[in-house]
């Protein structure tokens, strides 16, 4: 008897590993496999901290990047360097079973080191608003919160939607959106932050441009004639630089806006009060 009970009992211990086991295609093309949800994870980027907490496993981070701080207890958390430069040592000291990274800004060089020490690292992406709902669902597979991750997704999408039928009759207005003024750098069609702009009547003036975060003239921006120009709270003083070209539309009208670059600049659930500020103060212009 005790022979069968040991079977069954290998036979069900056997059945919640396969189901806890995990293998997924990451936004870099590689394949990830977990045994089992990890229990020490270390997030790269800010907006990965966020979509972790977001899915409900928030409290298996153990190391963050210097620049996470949202929800406010990741501050306490060990910093393992920026986006752009991981401290591979400190990421080993925290030893986690998962490192959740950012594909277009980490360091290949830094993910490469990690990879080769045996660490699964899992790089998100994201380019259109709807790729909020999707890391959300990869980032809550690899987790083990699935079912947190599926809610925390349609929950997104739905305001997705209500802000596009709450907009769809709004007016069009040609925006510039300004990334930083030296060198002048914007946002192109591929971007979350030009769908944002479209959710409500905003034109960017420089969709036709590919690049993510393309680097413009001040004569493109004066030729294209935008009627308002944004940029970040945590970016240049738009206001003192454009009011000088008095053929500009945005300068005649002081048509000015500034957003939180926080809810804005990172693709996850916060970009959906991102999206409705930028909506109001482009309507109001």
């Amino acid at each position: 008897m005790s022979l069968i009970r040991a079977a069954l009992l290998a036979l069900l211990l056997g059945a919640r590993w396969a189901a806890a086991a995990v293998e997924i295609v990451d936004d870099s093309g590689q394949r990830v496999r977990l045994a089992q949800p990890p229990q020490r994870i270390v997030a790269l980027a800010p907006h990965v901290t966020e979509l972790v907490h977001a899915v409900g496993a928030g409290d298996a981070l153990v190391g963050v990047d210097s620049a996470s701080d949202f929800p406010a207890t990741v501050k306490a958390l060990p910093r393992i360097g920026d986006y752009s430069r991981i401290d591979v040592e400190r990421v080993l000291a925290l030893q986690p079973d998962l490192v959740i990274g950012w594909a277009s800004g980490n360091r290949a060089a830094d993910i490469h080191r990690l990879r080769k020490l045996g660490i699964p690292v899992l790089l998100t992406d994201a380019h259109r608003l709807g790729d909020v709902a999707r890391l959300l669902r990869v980032v809550g597979m690899a987790t083990g919160q699935r079912q947190r991750a599926a809610t925390a997704a349609a929950d997104f999408e739905a305001g997705l939607a209500a802000l596009r039928a709450r907009y769809r009759a709004a007016r069009p207005r040609r925006v510039f959106y300004e990334v930083w003024e030296r060198p002048l750098m914007t946002v192109g069609g591929r971007h979350w932050i030009s769908d944002a702009m479209a959710l409500c009547g905003g034109r960017n003036i420089f969709a036709d441009l590919t690049a993510p975060a393309p680097v413009v003239s001040i004569e493109a921006v004066l030729a294209r004639a935008p009627d308002v120009i944004v940029a970040a709270d945590d970016g240049p003083d738009i206001a003192a630089f454009w009011a000088r070209f008095a053929a500009l539309p945005a300068a005649r009208q002081r048509a000015f806006v500034r957003v939180d670059a926080a809810a804005l600049n990172r693709p996850t659930p916060r970009l959906l009060d991102g999206a409705a500020a930028l909506c109001a103060a482009l309507q109001s212009r």
